[in-house]
């Protein structure tokens, strides 16, 4: 799950990080209550969304215009800067061209930048550790810096039997060439990282840039955090700081019904049982010429109605030209599955070419209710048969 940067901020304020006085402001009246409450001779005004690169990012229909954050040195400045930004769709290269409408912005105080540093925290799966990963080169997409100055990544891995030592913040500090006071003004931000990142659960801690400032202190002036939701029942306060509006409806209704579901830019829905399975799926299909639509995971033990409603969201999606149904019944029963697509199929009238390959428990009364059904449904042998049927079928439907 992620939240916005004002949200980051106020949490990693809480745990002791060094972060620039802001405020929150939903129209452009809080927006001008913001800059004035803070009085600073510099305001920073930024567009909330799920998304980076805000700053370089454009406003829908207006491709050689401002970004989402934009400097203002007067009262006049924040109320232009909010007026030309709330009810906008910002364009980023996260967020691809459909963009992000912007409900929300954060006003902040602005302050004097001596360097930017990249620093983040998270969890190196091949490890099995929590890794510092840290640049020189803050105010960067990280990937770029990877891609071109791989040398210039820092990382630091953190034994989970010891937790994070002292000396690796500072030998991370002197390997980014700061000095002095901006050692132990490092350390600091790495321990209070550490703190939010162990005690929320989070999945990622992002702090880009990471200023040192004229002074040699140390501020965070972006910040991200996402978390683990798996975790989320332990954090009823972080769960309620999500923003459904900044998630895709399909994900967020597949969440209702405990399915796991992520959304693609493919013409062919695929529903499956097991992650394994799925990958599997959407790996063939695309070997076959063509791209997934999704990633949809009913589960081992999914009920009737939460298969019907994973075959509900796929038919939803104005991009599906065709569905791939293959489901392994272990816990699964295939019978039921079977029901669950006639279901489905007559309540939301289907109208796509839609193949199913059903293997295991109760396979044969699955694939005798499918036949009864009076739909036109494409049987499948193996996977393999499954992806060239539907593909062949969505090609043949586009002639």
């Amino acid at each position: 799950m992620n939240i916005h940067e004002y949200q980051a901020k106020a949490l990693l304020r809480s745990y002791g990080m060094p972060v620039p006085e802001g405020r929150a402001a939903t129209t452009v009246a809080e927006a001008a209550a913001a800059a004035s409450a803070l009085n600073a001779p510099v305001t920073v005004v930024k567009a909330q969304i799920h998304a980076g690169g805000r700053g370089a990012g454009h406003f829908a229909g207006k491709p050689g215009g401002k970004g989402g954050v934009r400097l203002a040195r007067s009262a006049d400045d924040v109320t232009d800067a909010a007026q030309a930004m709330l009810g906008e769709v910002l364009v980023t290269k996260q967020t691809g061209p459909a963009g992000r409408l912007v409900r929300t912005l954060y006003i902040e105080s602005g302050c004097d930048i001596a360097r930017e540093l990249y620093f983040s925290m998270l969890v190196d799966r091949s490890t099995g550790q929590i890794v510092i990963v840290a640049s020189p080169d803050g105010g960067m997409e990280i990937e770029d810096v990877a891609a071109r100055t791989p040398e210039r990544i820092l990382k630091e891995y953190i034994d989970p039997a010891k937790g994070l030592c002292d000396y690796q913040s500072r030998d991370v500090a002197v390997r980014l060439g700061l000095k002095g006071r901006e050692i132990r003004a490092f350390q600091n931000v790495v321990r209070s990282a550490y703190s939010a990142f162990t005690g929320l659960d989070a999945a990622i801690v992002e702090i880009n840039p990471l200023v040192v400032t004229g002074t040699g202190d140390l501020l965070a002036l972006d910040a991200k955090m996402s978390f683990d939701e798996n975790a989320l029942f332990r954090h009823p306060d972080i769960a309620k700081l999500r923003d459904v509006h900044e998630e895709d409806p399909r994900e967020r209704e597949a969440a209702e019904y405990g399915l796991a579901y992520v959304g693609l830019d493919g013409n062919i829905g695929c529903m499956v049982n097991g992650a394994g399975l799925a990958m599997a799926t959407m790996d063939i299909i695309k070997m076959e010429g063509e791209e997934p639509a999704n990633f949809l995971d009913v589960g081992g033990g999914a009920s009737k109605e939460r298969v019907a409603a994973a075959f509900r969201i796929l038919i939803g999606d104005p991009k599906v030209r065709g569905i791939l149904v293959n489901i392994f019944g272990g816990i699964m029963r295939c019978d039921v599955i079977a029901e669950a697509i006639i279901a489905a199929s007559h309540e939301t009238r289907l109208n796509v070419p839609l193949v199913v390959r059903l293997a295991g428990t109760n396979v044969e009364r699955g694939k005798a209710l499918l036949a009864e059904s009076g739909l036109t449904i494409i049987p499948a042998d193996d996977l393999g048969d499954a992806a060239r049927k539907i593909v062949s079928a969505v090609r043949n439907a586009g002639a």
